[in-house]
């Protein structure tokens, strides 16, 4: 059913493979379009680097944030994604 893996696997040729499939089975599109009437779930994320520079602690964070929007489009809701931004920023600093 499955070929069998080789000792030594180049996951960059792999990855380049799986997207040409991608491409020439459309299937982002056609995901979008499967779900296109579904309950909706929107995800609101907030900015990347609301506190500071960005560091491994803002990776951490989104990769968890990341799971709630995949898990509810594999259950079948139309998920879209908003990015946050950060609208108390210097303007407030300058004020205080």
């Amino acid at each position: 059913m499955f070929k069998e893996v080789p000792a030594k696997v180049s996951f960059p040729e792999i990855e380049l493979r799986i997207l040409e499939l991608w491409r020439e089975r459309d299937v982002f599109r056609r995901s979008v379009e499967l779900r296109r009437d579904a309950t909706p779930y929107v995800h609101y994320d907030g900015p990347p680097t609301a506190n500071g520079r960005p560091h491994i602690g803002h990776v951490l964070t989104r990769v968890f944030k990341d799971l709630f929007p995949r898990y509810k489009t594999m259950r079948g809701y139309l998920c879209e994604r908003k990015a946050g931004w950060d609208t108390h920023g210097l303007p407030v600093e300058i004020e205080v």
